[in-house]
């Protein structure tokens, strides 16, 4: 229990040094994009990390791809002919 209560307290610290719109470099870009590397490839939408780091979607999704992880599709409702087996 202890861990993640220190690991919100960490996300919140990193999320208010990472004020919107500033610019990230270095080691904290490093730990931002692993971070939200991690997340994401645990199951969080682009747009939970952009809505839980302060940033845009845009700089979510350019961190992600820098560090070299593959994008989920959209996923939703598709449309187009519905396969011969149904």
């Amino acid at each position: 229990m202890r861990v993640t209560e220190r690991t919100s307290h960490e996300e919140a610290r990193v999320a208010e040094t990472l004020k919107k719109g500033s610019r990230v470099t270095g080691a904290a870009r490093e730990k931002l994009a692993a971070d939200l590397k991690k997340k994401y490839d645990s199951g969080a939408s682009i747009r939970a990390l952009a809505e839980e780091t302060g940033r845009s979607y845009g700089f979510v999704h350019r961190m992600l791809s820098e560090s070299g992880v593959a994008l989920r599709g959209r996923g939703g409702a598709t449309r187009g002919k519905k396969s011969a087996s149904s």
